[in-house]
């Protein structure tokens, strides 16, 4: 059974911003899929407000221990827990993130790039290591088994360790997220 979330999460802002980093992490992606020929992706508030929530649930809640890794979801939220195993057997309850966490607003499904720093998470950082990795590097360049998704809307977001950005086909019925005001 599937949690009604609530169009946002508590301490979330119901115009989703991104952060300087988040922000940098974007501009970052979208420049190098220009560099491999590709439109920029446009940063979306549903898929940014799932990312932000993911990323401090990550920190908060610690729900990638054992065979759970980095896309999985904790019990401590208004959203269904997720442990996503290396088998992706449970993948399709991280695909429906972003449908449950803006209460059914995003439709499409969401796929997500996750990464962990020992220290703090960078726009640097996260962006080097997905670049070095072929399977990260896809999701974003849409190679592979992602050629032709012509991502229509992409959520980041950066919170002490973690960063993730989520992807998805149709385009935000919220819009565009923006830099916060800094």
């Amino acid at each position: 059974m599937i949690a009604n979330a609530p169009a946002s999460q508590p301490n979330q802002p119901t115009n989703t911003c991104l952060t300087g980093e988040e922000e940098k992490l974007g501009n970052l992606i979208n420049a190098y899929r220009r560099e491999k020929g590709l439109p920029p992706v446009t940063f979306s508030q549903s898929l940014t407000r799932v990312a932000q929530a993911h990323v401090r649930d990550l920190y908060e809640n610690r729900p990638n221990t054992g065979e759970c890794n980095l896309h999985s979801w904790s019990d401590k939220g208004n959203w269904t827990p997720v442990c996503y195993t290396p088998d992706h057997k449970n993948a399709s309850g991280m695909w429906l993130k972003p449908k449950e966490i803006t209460n059914g607003i995003y439709t499409g499904y969401g796929f997500e790039i996750a990464y962990w720093h020992s220290a703090r998470a960078t726009a640097d950082g996260a962006f080097a290591a997905w670049k070095a990795s072929s399977g990260h590097n896809a999701v974003m360049i849409e190679d592979s088994i992602w050629k032709g998704m012509n991502w229509g809307a992409m959520g980041i977001g950066i919170y002490q360790n973690y960063a993730v950005v989520w992807f998805g086909q149709p385009a935000d019925p919220l819009g565009s997220a923006t830099a916060c005001p800094r």
